[in-house]
């Protein structure tokens, strides 16, 4: 899941977007409203966390930007005043929840994870592919029903791989929806955790590799142009 963290309070945004990378998130931090439209302008977002009172532009108006977007984001709107009038008019912008600060971390987890399950065009609950099952909602995975044992950027790589099969998926883009914007373009990193993945996953290898093309997650079967 790829988030936007849209937060003026720079320890707070700090603290939530490292929180939440270490639940397997990736995480974007925009510390005012201008900041933040670039950023969605830019990538593509499942959840925004959106602080309402934002400097350069204010949280409503860049909630009702991303309401009039094709394929938006949810947005969790974040506030300081408690009343129910605050509340109904955060949602009457178009937000699609409302936390009010200071918040408990786990809550702010569930809600997240809530958001992007309710998205429009959110994925199959349980991805399914060559023996392999992974549950996002409960973060487990199997290799014909054998628990697989996977590290939290190991989850959502293979989480990734299977959302795109029976597709290609380059490194440039599971650094991009695993990761974040400040993950370097030339590192090993997607490399190493792909080949992590292949040994925990197990014989026969269900992940295939196309030089300059990218990786896939599909059925064995014999395929001389690909190197397993």
């Amino acid at each position: 899941m790829r988030v936007l963290v849209a937060e003026d309070a720079r320890a707070l945004a700090d603290l939530v977007a490292e929180g939440l990378r270490d639940q397997g998130m990736a995480v974007d931090i925009a510390y005012d409203g201008l900041a933040a439209a670039v950023k969605l302008d830019v990538n593509g977002y499942e959840v925004v966390v959106l602080d309402r009172d934002l400097p350069g532009l204010h949280g409503d108006t860049l909630c009702q930007m991303i309401t009039e977007r094709d394929e938006r984001p949810m947005v969790l709107m974040l506030t300081a005043a408690d009343s129910p009038a605050d509340r109904v008019a955060g949602l009457g912008q178009g937000a699609d929840d409302y936390l009010v600060k200071p918040f408990h971390f786990p809550e702010l987890v569930l809600r997240l994870r809530a958001l992007a399950r309710r998205r429009p065009y959110a994925r199959a609950r349980i991805l399914r592919t060559a023996g392999v099952e992974l549950d996002p909602v409960r973060r487990s995975a199997t290799r014909d029903g054998r628990p697989l044992d996977l590290s939290v950027k190991e989850f959502e790589v293979l989480a990734a791989l299977l959302r795109a099969g029976p597709g290609f998926l380059s490194s440039e883009a599971l650094l991009e929806q695993v990761w974040d914007e400040h993950a370097d373009p030339f590192t090993n990193t997607v490399a190493v955790t792909v080949g992590r993945l292949r040994r925990k996953l197990g014989s026969p290898p269900v992940i295939t590799t196309l030089p300059t093309v990218g990786y896939r997650i599909a059925d064995p079967e014999p395929d001389p142009g690909l190197e397993a």
